[in-house]
């Protein structure tokens, strides 16, 4: 019998939430149940700290060059409107090995091509946003659109004098409140009531195998959970992360602009913020639980892999940070997931992996663990032998990130490993740091800059020399990685091609080791 699966995903959901002994575990009863038959992956991320890049390679297993999903879909500066033309989706294996697929929520891959395109039913999948003009009236409709279909962005912002709670002045933008309280928020509720239905109906009596895909909203910002879940919740227990203070002084000065928004919030409200988002982290395993009962009470459970995850973090107070976006810090890119699957060794059950993986494995791992093959290669790695226990290390020795900005603001490419975190900033200095010794990148090891170094020459001279050998290393893997997964991110004109070592050395390194 071909097991059933069952995805659920939330928004901008930190991988510390689930976590226990973080100082960020939320209150998951649910979550916390199930981990206890499934396997948790406390160092998983996301190839892109976006909604739509990172969805996109969620459904494909490609990394953002290889898909061409940079931004969100919808937005007037997109880059594209959904994948490349005859980018492929491991869906289409499911569906030629005869399964069902049924949609329930979060779309966000393509404002072009709807799920239903793809062979998927549509429970309650919202419709494609029109894309507007970057111009000031297409920006007002769309500023309209979003209060309309929201109800989050106000018709216009308050004055400093009359600011309310957790109110982020921005003058010539839409009101925008960081957080609050709605009994029904994002419509997350009403996604679930689908999937429930499908799951207690059709799903368990139907005589063909299904795959269902969950996609809600929260805990996305702004944060407004339910109140019986922000009562769960206490003010004066809630800290500020120890990096919360970070003056950023050795870091992009876009990272401080941001933080500056946020700098209007009082410590009490940097607090609040963290409680809501909490609460609504807490509010998504209630609906997760919903559906696991649904599960149970259809008979299906033993039949029926579930994967909990998101589709990237929050920085939650991190260096004064909210929400997400183009500052590199781990919290962005971290996310949770947690797997189970019929017949799970018990050795793997309740088990916590700190191997290294990334959201574009998770097609691969669907496929490899259902006996499937994909239509064409995909360049995520499976989990399988990690959840069948033949494996019990690393399966990857690094991490790459991608992100071509916030909305285009902003271009990095990212390196992690085991020690080392390099990010090439195409738009500023890059960043090291040393996660061994500094795991809350407090310290940018590259930040040298002097009025003295103005009359220095050379490439390197942004380099303290007893890093040479790391940095050029880092860019190797860097490059190594663009080559890998068809990332044209290089232009050799002397205006842009800042970074301290270029793709060439790529092949110093291939000849080094010949």
């Amino acid at each position: 019998m071909n097991t059933n699966v069952l995805i659920f995903m939330t928004d901008q959901q930190r991988g510390a939430t689930v976590l226990p002994e973080h100082r960020l575990k939320a209150r998951t009863p649910f979550l916390d149940a199930f981990r206890q038959r499934a396997a948790t992956f406390a160092r998983s991320y996301t190839p892109s700290p976006h909604c739509c890049p990172s969805r996109a390679s969620f459904f494909t297993g490609l990394y953002p060059s290889e898909h061409g999903v940079w931004n969100n879909v919808n937005l007037t500066n997109a880059f594209s409107r959904g994948p490349r033309e005859g980018t492929a989706y491991w869906s289409s294996s499911f569906i030629r090995a005869g399964y069902e697929l049924a949609i329930s929520g979060k779309w966000h891959v393509s404002n072009a091509q709807r799920p239903s395109e793809l062979g998927w039913r549509e429970l309650m999948v919202s419709p494609p946003m029109p894309p507007k003009p970057c111009t000031l009236e297409g920006q007002r409709d769309l500023a309209r659109a979003q209060e309309i279909r929201n109800d989050w962005k106000g018709p216009s912002p308050s004055s400093p004098q009359d600011r309310i709670d957790g109110e982020i002045i921005r003058p010539g933008f839409p009101q925008y409140i960081h957080y609050g309280v709605k009994e029904h928020p994002w419509q997350d509720d009403a996604v679930v009531d689908q999937a429930e239905a499908y799951i207690r109906g059709e799903a368990g009596t139907g005589d063909k195998p299904w795959l269902l895909y969950v996609g809600t909203m929260g805990p996305h910002d702004p944060y407004t959970p339910p109140q019986r879940f922000l009562d769960m919740y206490n003010l004066d227990d809630i800290e500020l992360p120890e990096n919360f203070a970070d003056p950023m002084a050795d870091k992009p000065t876009m990272y401080r602009r941001t933080r500056d928004r946020f700098d209007q919030l009082s410590e009490r409200e940097q607090r609040e913020t963290i409680r809501h988002y909490l609460a609504f982290c807490s509010y998504e395993d209630y609906l997760f639980g919903r559906l696991l009962d649904a599960l149970d009470e259809s008979g299906a459970s033993d039949n029926t892999a579930v994967l909990y995850l998101s589709d990237h973090g929050d920085y939650t107070g991190d260096h004064g940070l909210w929400c997400k976006g183009l500052p590199s810090f781990e919290s962005a890119y971290h996310i949770p997931t947690v797997i189970s699957w019929p017949g799970m060794p018990t050795e793997v059950q309740g088990t916590i992996c700190n191997s290294k993986i990334s959201l574009v494995d998770m097609g691969p791992t669907l496929l490899d663990m259902s006996g499937l093959e994909p239509t064409t290669p995909m360049s995520g790695i499976s989990l399988a032998p990690l959840l069948t226990g033949k494996h019990q290390g690393e399966i990857r020795d690094e991490l790459f990130f991608q992100s071509n900005g916030n909305e285009a603001y902003g271009i990095q490419r990212i390196v992690v490993t085991d020690r080392w975190k390099l990010v090439c900033n195409l738009f500023d200095d890059d960043e090291l740091y040393d996660l061994g010794t500094d795991p809350d990148e407090m310290n940018n090891l590259l930040h040298t800059r002097t009025d003295a170094r103005r009359t220095e020459v050379g490439p390197l001279d942004v380099i303290p020399e007893n890093l040479h050998a790391v940095v050029k290393e880092l860019y190797q893997r860097v490059w190594n990685n663009a080559l890998r997964y068809n990332d044209e991110i290089f232009n050799q004109y002397i205006f842009t091609a800042l970074s301290s070592y270029g793709p060439t050395i790529v092949d110093q390194a291939q000849a080094h080791n010949a």
